[in-house]
């Protein structure tokens, strides 16, 4: 695993960064991409190339493939992590622009990479996709109808691409990431009304750290989930298994009344 090469898309702030981060520490060399040139350029170093670009577009996509081959000789994994938040009322003005937004870059962004990375992986023997869905892709959202059809798109994606490419070797997975106090959810949780109802709703009673994030990636990379493909895992402290009843950690193992 230490000589594993890597992309990652949404990689300059968030989930992405602490993902590049943790390979790079790993020993993987890793190629970043971000629209965030800013951000990117705080990551660029002897392990990590990085590319600025648009993942809604097929330039972008092939050019990180391009860039991993150039740089580092293959692709063993990709990491699909870009996305972007939608909201606001069906019947809103621009509404339908923003849904059209959201679904370029959080589904086919995804598809694009994917196409992309395909000829590099069978090059290397096969390899491991991840992509970031959310939990918001398994139920609803207040106002958020877009970005919801967009990660339930992404999580069936998923699945039918992981069908198509298993006989390749080639493993499609996805995290569902909930509770994660920084990217989208960042004002959510420094909000302070909505912040504390979403955090008791979290039976783990914490937000996540973006690095609990990047190790579940870790994981579906590496050869310990090697039979493991079509797959999304929630990690969000246990918010997916909620039904909404949730006592204070105050009152531990008492019933509810």
């Amino acid at each position: 695993m230490s000589a594993q090469v890597v992309a990652v898309t949404g990689a300059a702030g968030g989930i992405g960064r602490a993902i590049v981060e943790l390979f790079a520490e790993r020993g993987a060399r890793v190629v970043a991409v971000d629209l965030d040139k800013r951000g990117l350029d705080e990551l660029a170093g002897d392990g990590i190339a990085t590319l600025a670009g648009d993942i809604s577009t097929e330039e972008t996509n092939e050019a990180f493939a391009e860039l991993a081959l150039s740089r580092f000789g293959r692709l063993d994994a990709v990491v699909l992590n870009a996305g972007i938040g939608g909201a606001g009322p069906l019947e809103s003005p621009g509404a339908i622009e923003r849904f059209d937004r959201v679904w370029a870059t959080n589904v086919r962004g995804v598809a694009l990479g994917v196409k992309a990375a395909l000829p590099a992986l069978r090059a290397s023997g096969g390899g491991s996709v991840v992509v970031t869905s959310s939990i918001s892709g398994l139920a609803g959202d207040p106002g958020t109808w877009a970005y919801n059809a967009a990660k339930a798109a992404v999580i069936n994606l998923v699945r039918g691409l992981a069908v198509d490419y298993a006989v390749e070797n080639v493993r499609i997975n996805a995290i569902a990431p909930g509770g994660v106090s920084v990217g989208l959810n960042a004002g959510a949780a420094a909000h302070p009304v909505l912040g504390p109802a979403i955090l008791e709703r979290i039976p783990q009673h914490r937000w996540s750290e973006a690095r609990e994030q990047a190790e579940a990636v870790w994981f579906l990379t590496s050869p310990a989930a090697s039979y493991v493909t079509g797959v999304t895992l929630p990690v969000d402290g246990g918010l997916s298994a909620n039904n909404g009843i949730l006592l204070p950690p105050a009152h531990p193992g008492a019933s509810p009344r």
